[in-house]
C-alpha cells in the first residue's frame, strides 16, 4: 500500500511539475550576429542526440565575453542571464567557452541575482523540496530519491546560496522559458558537459 501511494503522489507531483512548465512565457529567441557561430552552437545545442531533432524552444544565441562580469577566471566562471536564459560558462585558462539555454524562475519573487559559487557537486542527486515550495504545493511528496523522476535532473551543481542549484531536468519543455522555483536548469546532456568542465569554487553570477 505504501509503494501505490508513493507512485501516485510522484505522479500527482510530475504532473505539476508539467503543468508550472506549460504556463512558462515565451521562448528563448535572442539573435547572434556569427552565422558560424550560430551554426556551431545550434548543432551542439539544439539538436536531440537521440532523435537527431531540434528541440523547440530556442531559436537562437548571443555569445557574450567575460570581462565585463568578472574580474578574474579562476576556477572558472559562469554567468546566467535570466532575460535571455542562458548560461555562459568560460574555463580559467579561456580555452573553453560554451552557451547553453536554460530554464529560469518563473517570477521576480524565486528569483535571486548576485554572485554565488559552486560549493558542491553531485551526479544523480536527489530532491527535497523546500518549505516554501511545501507550503505552495502540499500535494508535492517530501522526498525523490535519484532517478528518471527526479526532478534534478541526472546531475546538480550546488551554489552558496541555500536551496540554489544549476542541474538538469527531466521535463525538457521547461528549457528556454520561465518555469523553475528558483533553480537554474539545464537539459540533461548539456548539464552533463558542464558538470564536467566546472569544479568547486567555480564562479557564478545570476543577472
Amino acid at each position: 500500500m505504501a509503494d501505490s501511494t508513493n507512485k501516485l503522489t510522484r505522479r500527482t507531483f510530475g504532473g505539476s511539475l508539467l503543468a508550472t512548465a506549460a504556463m512558462g512565457t515565451g521562448a528563448f529567441a535572442q539573435q547572434t550576429n556569427d552565422p558560424a557561430l550560430f551554426k556551431q552552437l545550434k548543432a551542439e545545442n539544439l539538436a536531440n542526440p537521440e532523435t537527431g531533432t531540434v528541440k523547440r524552444n530556442i531559436s537562437g544565441f548571443t555569445s557574450k565575453t567575460w570581462q565585463p562580469y568578472f574580474s578574474n577566471l579562476r576556477k572558472g566562471a559562469i554567468l546566467v542571464d535570466t532575460e535571455s536564459r542562458a548560461l555562459h560558462f568560460w574555463s580559467e585558462d579561456e580555452s573553453i567557452y560554451r552557451l547553453f539555454p536554460t530554464s529560469v524562475p518563473e517570477s521576480p519573487e524565486l528569483t535571486r541575482l548576485g554572485r554565488t559559487m559552486i560549493v558542491r557537486k553531485r551526479l544523480g542527486p536527489d530532491w527535497r523540496p523546500t518549505p516554501n515550495m511545501l507550503k505552495r504545493n502540499p500535494e508535492w511528496p517530501k522526498y525523490i530519491p535519484a532517478g528518471p523522476e527526479n526532478p534534478l535532473g541526472t546531475h546538480a551543481l550546488y551554489l552558496s546560496w541555500k536551496y540554489y542549484r544549476i542541474h538538469g531536468t527531466q521535463d525538457t519543455r521547461k528549457i528556454g522559458r520561465r518555469s523553475s522555483n528558483g533553480c537554474i536548469g539545464l537539459y540533461n546532456e548539456q548539464i552533463e558537459i558542464l558538470f564536467g568542465l566546472t569544479k568547486v569554487g567555480t564562479q557564478v553570477l545570476l543577472i
